[in-house]
């Protein structure tokens, strides 16, 4: 299968695009998206994306990624790939929480477009029966992808702020 990753890093964060790509396509075929979707994956700053938590959460503060998906179903146009929606990663947010808990950057983005993709896609997380089926989904995609299961916040508990949203 196909799909259109367009990302944009328009502040040159030091993000290993390719990865991000694979994590996104990764995440595309494991769900049997069709063939010639379209997303974009936008890198910007804390300051960013809590204005945009702010506008469209009402949460005063950054976070590590956020989800718009495209309207249901994902947006046609004629001679244009099915658009999906965007994925908005805070690069500081996301890069100090992978620091404190002791994980690759490079892997811990690759999660957090894995995790996007699937909101993108209808999945979320919450009810604990939505969650345990978005987290299972997850680790089957980070198997494909070869990070660790122990990136995903744990389970049991429930998500803090600053966690995968």
């Amino acid at each position: 299968m196909t799909y259109e990753i367009d990302i944009q890093n328009d502040s040159n964060f030091p993000v290993g695009e390719a990865r991000l790509r694979e994590a996104a396509l990764t995440a595309l075929a494991h769900q049997e998206t069709p063939d010639g979707s379209a997303l974009t994956i936008v890198v910007t700053s804390n300051e960013e994306v809590a204005a945009l938590n702010r506008q469209y959460r009402d949460v005063d503060a950054p976070t590590d990624i956020l989800s718009f998906p495209a309207d249901e179903p994902p947006v046609t146009i004629p001679d244009e790939p099915p658009y999906l929606g965007d994925l908005i990663i805070a690069f500081p947010y996301a890069s100090a929480q992978a620091e404190r808990e002791g994980h690759v950057l490079d892997d811990s983005l690759a999660l957090l477009v894995v995790h996007g993709c699937l909101h993108l896609l209808g999945y979320d997380h919450d009810t604990p029966e939505a969650r345990a089926g978005m987290w299972a989904t997850q680790e089957a995609i980070l198997r494909t992808l070869h990070i660790p299961a122990h990136y995903l916040p744990a389970l049991e508990g429930g998500l803090d702020d600053d966690e995968i949203h």
